[in-house]
């Protein structure tokens, strides 16, 4: 090869890196994505599935739910929750499995014994449903503290006693009944932290757990409200692994996009949740901040396939 050809060759080359360089630039500094962030291209797929992530509608507002559900799909996501029953159809149209049924909420919960015929019928409701739709969980809440009941003792037999109600019901339909955890430290946004509620510790809702004694009744480990009232995730993780049934994720301190400027390392727990040979559902439940919500959805599904 002639020294001309040679140095022909090496600018075409040195050209196509410069501009193979400023595209990934430019991809990474889209409007709203922090700079330096890796964000897959809309034709990612998960292939590990070691995690089986499932996604909250909720977080993604206002993308309507068979979009959210059809973007799931093409990127490996096996389920999707918190969207209207009216969309369950569509989304197991899809392939998609639904991983949690909605039931009373977490503000009107059996803490407090005025709302135990509530519970009690939207509980069982929401088992019909989850039969219905194929879907094996069922989340339920401890509710917000009742200034009335000033003993911590009284809330939790309160709890006990409505769910032991309902949890041979769950047994013979074969529905798992899967209690949140939420943070009471954080009071910037109202799906941020709940100030007053009063399952806001994990071990104490592993406590009321055991107390119903029930292999349906089951922890929704919340990665985002462990980390910020309790901490130490992974041996968390590993201590509870027995009553652990739904698994959720968020980036912490403000529950945002699963990104290096938060606390949590997520592939790390994640690789904790594989060696546990955990089988449920991880559901991304993070807010994004970003303009393009459905990039950061890939960011977080990416980082969380171990």
């Amino acid at each position: 090869m002639s020294s001309t050809s040679r140095r022909s060759l090496l600018s075409s080359s040195v050209a196509i890196g410069a501009a193979l360089a400023m595209g990934s630039r430019a991809a990474q500094a889209a409007p709203g994505i922090p700079a330096g962030i890796d964000v897959p291209p809309d034709t990612y797929k998960a292939t590990n599935l070691r995690v089986r992530q499932s996604v909250m509608g909720w977080c993604f507002n206002p993308i309507k739910a068979p979009d959210l559900a059809r973007h799931c799909k093409a990127m490996g996501i096996v389920a999707i929750e918190g969207i209207g029953k009216e969309h369950y159809p569509a989304v197991k149209d899809l392939g998609l499995d639904i991983s949690l049924v909605g039931s009373h909420g977490f503000a009107k919960g059996p803490v407090s014994p005025a709302n135990h015929a509530f519970c009690e019928k939207s509980l069982r409701d929401a088992i019909d449903l989850a039969v219905a739709v194929g879907s094996k969980r069922v989340i339920t809440f401890t509710g917000m503290r009742d200034p009335a009941i000033k003993d911590d003792e009284q809330a939790a037999k309160n709890c006990v006693d409505l769910w032991k109600k309902v949890i041979g019901y769950a047994e013979e339909k074969k529905i798992l009944l899967c209690l949140e955890h939420l943070n009471s430290r954080d009071n910037s946004h109202p799906m941020k932290g709940h100030p007053g509620y009063f399952g806001d510790h994990v071990d104490v809702c592993v406590d009321l757990i055991n107390r119903v004694g029930s292999p349906n009744m089951k922890l929704l480990f919340d990665i985002y409200h462990v980390q910020i009232m309790d901490g130490d995730v992974t041996r968390r993780l590993r201590q509870h692994k027995d009553v652990i049934g739904h698994i959720h994720t968020a980036g912490v301190p403000g529950r945002a996009e699963l990104t290096d400027e938060q606390e949590v390392n997520y592939p790390a727990v994640m690789r904790a949740i594989v060696d546990l040979k955990f089988d449920g559902y991880v559901a991304q439940e993070f807010i994004p901040t970003w303009p393009d919500k459905i990039a950061a959805l890939r960011h977080a599904v990416r980082l969380c396939d171990v």
